[in-house]
């Protein structure tokens, strides 16, 4: 579509985009349109997750600090 598009065609939509919007404009205009482009990126692209925090299996846990744990009785709203 866009491949039959030349050096003239590109100077005439440039004169009719300078005549639409004026020329103090167009600074504006293209900061604006550099912004969004960068914000696009920036969502498109995947986030990297870190985790700082470890997790440790059950296993790695000391059998005392289970034992202590199931040992004590859950308190109740009546207490």
């Amino acid at each position: 579509m866009l491949g039959n598009l030349t050096g003239w065609h590109a100077l005439i939509i440039l004169a009719i985009v300078i005549l639409l919007f004026g020329a103090a404009k167009l600074p504006a205009l293209a900061k604006s349109v550099g912004q969004s482009v960068k914000i696009l990126q920036k969502e498109a692209r995947p986030e990297k997750v870190e985790s700082t925090a470890t997790v440790e299996p059950a296993a790695a846990v000391e059998p005392a600090v289970l034992a202590a744990a199931s040992a004590t009785p859950a308190r109740t709203l009546d207490e």
